[in-house]
């Protein structure tokens, strides 16, 4: 008699799910078709207001007018929490716009305004060029005795690649993607699993309870990292959204799709647990998804918060998801350069499981 194996009973659930999923339009909906559409809508608009993230250098005379006309501008973002180096780096990479430094001269003009553009951001750059002519035309126009300029601008540029809008809003997309489908999708099937009785009857069987659990994972899993793939695809050769290092960048952003889908398959079991019935499971599933889709830079930056909101988009583990997938894609970063997001991606793993573990009912 041949001996019954837990490997092909687990193969046989992963495929039967697997099937079961693609079948499903909501599945496909909100994996695929709601990301794409997000995406040609973003892409196509290039966002909505518009934002310059400015450095602010820590010689800067913060007293000048120059800096004070600056702060009340509405565009403008100033940057004051980063070190020399860091600015420059992101500079370099687009992340920023400009680094402005106002010094205080013994000479005439008073003040002197240093500005690094990038040309990795020409369209903002050229707007805060715009607004900053503005502003020395306002300064040095102020009192009709004053001989000369109050201040002056001397400017540089330095290289750096084109950070387009695509770049931000495709890992964001592919975030939102990964956490539907790992929350919403493994919530209703293990819920539907139980009341239907499914499970009861696999455990009429030999199957282990980890087959079950694993079978259906991986068809998720598998699912979901295929429509990882045809974003990023679609992203790239439609729209020019950047990888670095061509295979190898998508190959680190689909490991991280992986880690990321499995953390939210955790929220998943957690929800089938304690759901009642498949009525309670949007109500609850909703009350984890939202406020990561709106807090964790899925849509837009969360340097753009309050302070006290960002302070909560960093508990988000969406948040470090989406911020790891940017710097692998645009910055070409590896896996071992993102390890405080893993880290703080790791440290989800085993609260939410540990719950889950608490939670998940077989009955």
């Amino acid at each position: 008699m041949k001996k019954y194996s837990n490997f092909n009973a687990t193969m046989a659930i992963a495929k039967a799910s697997f099937r079961s999923i693609i079948r499903s339009p909501s599945a496909v909906v909100f994996s695929l078709a709601f990301p794409l559409i997000f995406i040609i809508v973003f892409a196509n608009i290039g966002g909505g207001g518009v934002t310059i993230d400015v450095g602010v250098a820590k010689t800067t005379d913060t007293l000048s007018p120059v800096y004070q006309a600056l702060k009340r501008a509405r565009v403008v973002h100033l940057i004051t929490d980063q070190s020399a180096d860091d600015m420059t780096k992101s500079l370099s990479k687009g992340n920023i716009d400009a680094i402005i430094d106002v010094q205080k001269n013994n000479a005439m003009p008073p003040y002197t305004l240093h500005v690094q553009y990038t040309e990795a951001s020409q369209q903002k750059g050229g707007i805060l060029r715009s607004l900053l002519q503005s502003i020395f035309f306002q300064i040095n126009s102020r009192g009709n005795t004053i001989p000369q300029p109050i201040a002056e601008i001397k400017e540089t540029t330095v290289k750096g690649r084109e950070y387009k809008y695509i770049d931000f809003i495709l890992p964001g997309m592919l975030g939102f993607s990964l956490l539907s489908s790992g929350v919403f999708g493994t919530a209703f099937v293990f819920l539907s699993l139980r009341l239907t009785l499914v499970i009861k009857r696999f455990f009429a069987t030999p199957v282990k309870k980890y087959s079950i659990v694993l079978g259906e994972a991986l068809a998720r899993l598998v699912f979901s990292l295929l429509g990882a793939l045809f974003i990023i695809l679609v992203g790239h050769y439609m729209f020019g959204f950047t990888l670095v290092h061509g295979i190898v960048t998508v190959l680190n952003m689909l490991v991280l799709a992986a880690l990321g889908l499995i953390i939210f398959m955790g929220f998943g079991f957690t929800i089938s647990g304690i759901a009642k019935n498949e009525s309670t499971v949007p109500p609850l599933s909703n009350i984890i998804t939202l406020p990561q889709f709106l807090l964790s830079g899925t849509f837009f930056a969360t340097t753009a918060f309050p302070t006290w909101l960002q302070s909560i988009s960093k508990i988000l583990p969406l948040t470090y998801l989406n911020d790891a997938m940017r710097k692998v894609a645009f910055e070409g970063a590896g896996l071992n350069e993102v390890t405080h997001q893993l880290l703080i991606l790791g440290v989800w793993f085993i609260i939410i499981y540990a719950v889950a573990v608490k939670t998940f009912k077989w009955e």
